[in-house]
């Protein structure tokens, strides 16, 4: 019986790090040029802003206006991974991933908290998500606009 359990444990642990590794290769994918900003911009998105200050001061942030701006990123940026220039409208097996990957950092955030250990990694993790998903949507709507002026050409 407890070797069963060692063994259930060591499996379970060996399965969340490699997801977290091959969640790390699909943010850590190249992009042509940094698209995020101008999606950020266009849609007034506080994850840039949130991860500068973080990156550069180390202030500390109000946690519930942090979370509550994280999600609401996420909301945004997921909606238009599914409809803004995407033909099939559902999501690519790396988004999903990483929207898994961003619950769990989430989860992981919320212990973090109430344990009060260190959180800015975790935010910083949960900022680079919400950063590869704004990349992926200003590529598409790129190609996009790409698209359309071949075409008219």
């Amino acid at each position: 019986m407890i070797v069963a359990t060692l063994i259930l444990i060591l499996s379970v642990a060996l399965f969340f790090f490699y997801f977290q590794v091959t969640c790390q290769n699909i943010l850590h994918r190249p992009f042509d040029r940094e698209f995020y900003r101008s999606i950020a911009n266009a849609h007034r998105l506080e994850f840039p802003t949130l991860r500068r200050s973080l990156e550069e001061a180390g202030a500390k942030v109000d946690y519930s206006r942090l979370r509550r701006a994280l999600e609401c990123d996420f909301l945004a940026l997921t909606y238009l991974l599914k409809n803004a220039a995407n033909v099939k409208q559902r999501y690519s097996y790396e988004e999903r991933l990483l929207i898994l990957y961003f619950y769990l950092a989430s989860l992981s955030l919320a212990v973090r908290r109430s344990l009060r250990l260190g959180e800015t990694p975790v935010i910083l993790r949960l900022t680079s998500i919400l950063q590869y998903f704004a990349n992926v949507v200003g590529q598409r709507v790129d190609a996009l606009k790409l698209g359309d002026l071949t075409a008219a050409g």
